[in-house]
């Protein structure tokens, strides 16, 4: 083949390089089931992951400076968040491997080589023939080759595009990763607070029980009452007691736990105890309408989606045959002076191609493996907005039944704390018995820890229904609404 018929082949490869088609389907996003309204709550838009939209600071919606400062650090001393941080940066790498693929494979080489010849003659690098001698000859190679195959049916493309749509997942699971861990922490912060307060009146509760205790042992001594009330009051100080110094052991795990969220040994974290002051916040009802677009999990599971079906052009492309360009040139003398002169030059192109007649059914059983992965990563994406959905509802429903339970709960409270003062003056008036102030006490407590336990539930459901919109909320936003 001549130069110019060779050229002429090279840029008819090139002009079809740059048109080739694309092999396999052409991705559009799955179809998924979205109601028209909630059925906890009114108003809302159909889903639509925008994951690129800047999630605010949402726990300051909480107003509490420690929890704020704990909160920062997860996004910059978080391990787990770390991990998958380095997760994306491997999958951005990816896509830049797969685009090498556009381009060609230059190589050069150059060598120093000394030998004797048989009659013969040998053979040089360049196709040439040395003369035959006795003598040792030496040559100068120097060389520059190339390789390239044209993306034809989209392979390259396909892998790209398959490559770039995994990026983008990654991307969408670190921010899923630490939306998570901003929620565990936010809960195991309401769990610390809600024990400070336990202790509060844990500590107020053994105060009591040891002054009902001086009460007794005064009314036994002075013959009024029988040794079984002071062995009850006794019984009900040390339960109490225990009680009380059993919550240290929970508020240190929780307090480890948090220090492991935010990046820290255990032993560097110390939290101190301060009073509840957390309330749970009401959500506006149009708040879901924008919020259920920023989920990242529906993101990621949507960009997986997308790179199995690039994955079914790139089995497909199996199907058809490979086309490769090379050529090379160089130089080679036996005398390094004589390496740039015109006789030592020589250059070579050429084109091949390669189809796969027969491999066992192996390209079929490749295009119908990604196909079947395409199907269940569409089946993963719409499971992943049903769940989302449901998460969404679960948390509505829970924060308007723990919502009307509160003033119960509150009314509970009063009433046995009012039950608790009348049976106590009972008591020191000689009326009732201690059984009787017993009973009213641990009536009290439940009453109590009921109540401490509903107001931290709902604080955890609303920690929880943020994050179920994808998070991005703050206290500025709800200014005005």
């Amino acid at each position: 083949m001549t130069a110019p018929r060779i050229r002429h082949v090279l840029l008819l490869l090139a002009a079809g390089a740059l048109s080739a088609c694309e092999v396999g389907p052409n991705y559009h996003r799955p179809e998924t089931p979205t109601p028209q309204a909630y059925k906890e709550i009114a108003g809302w838009t159909p889903a639509n992951p925008s994951d690129a939209v800047d999630r605010a600071d949402w726990w300051t919606l909480f107003n509490d400076p420690v929890l704020n400062d704990l909160e920062q650090k997860v996004a910059t001393s978080n391990q787990s968040l770390a991990a998958s941080e380095a997760a994306y940066r491997q999958a951005r790498a990816l896509v830049s491997e797969q685009r090498a693929a556009f381009w060609p494979t230059i190589s050069a080489g150059a060598a120093a080589n000394v030998a004797k010849s048989s009659g013969a003659g040998v053979v040089s690098t360049g196709g040439g023939v040395i003369p035959s001698g006795r003598g040792a000859v030496s040559t100068y190679p120097l060389q520059l080759g190339g390789t390239w195959e044209p993306d034809l049916w989209g392979r390259v493309r396909r892998g790209v595009e398959s490559a770039k749509a995994n990026a983008e997942a990654s991307a969408a699971d670190v921010a899923n990763t630490r939306l998570s861990a901003e929620l565990e922490l936010a809960a195991d912060y309401i769990s610390l607070r809600a024990l400070d307060e336990q202790k509060r009146f844990d500590d107020d509760t053994v105060k009591a029980y040891e002054e009902s205790l001086v009460i007794t042992r005064n009314k036994y001594n002075a013959g009024v009452i029988s040794l079984s009330d002071v062995d009850a009051s006794e019984t009900q100080l040390h339960n109490a007691r225990a009680a009380d110094i059993d919550l240290g052991n929970r508020r240190a795990q929780m307090e480890h736990a948090i220090a492991i969220l935010t990046g820290q040994l255990p032993e560097a974290l110390a939290i101190a105890p301060a009073p509840w002051t957390l309330k749970p916040v009401d959500i506006p009802p149009g708040v879901a309408s924008t919020l259920l677009q920023r989920r990242p999990d529906v993101a990621s599971a949507e960009r997986k989606a997308a790179s199995a079906s690039a994955q079914i052009g790139v089995a497909t492309a199996g199907y058809f045959p490979n086309v490769t360009l090379s050529g090379t040139g160089g130089t080679e003398a036996t005398r390094i002076a004589q390496l740039f002169t015109p006789q030592s030059f020589f250059w070579n192109v050429g084109v091949s191609a390669a189809e796969t007649i027969f491999n066992g059914g192996l390209t079929h059983a490749q295009v119908q493996s990604a196909r079947a992965t395409y199907d269940e990563a569409v089946a993963n994406y719409r499971q992943t907005v049903l769940s989302a959905f449901g998460q969404v509802e679960d948390n509505l429903a829970a924060q308007r039944v723990l919502a009307a339970e509160q003033p119960d709960q509150q009314a509970a409270v009063d009433s046995a704390d009012q039950n608790l003062r009348i049976v106590e003056n009972q008591y020191r008036a000689g009326t009732v018995d201690y059984t009787t102030v017993v009973v009213a006490r641990a009536q009290d407590v439940q009453a109590h820890n009921a109540e401490l336990a509903l107001e931290a539930s709902r604080l955890t459901t609303t920690v929880d229904l943020v994050v179920a919109l994808g998070g991005g909320w703050n206290a500025t936003e709800l200014e005005g609404k």
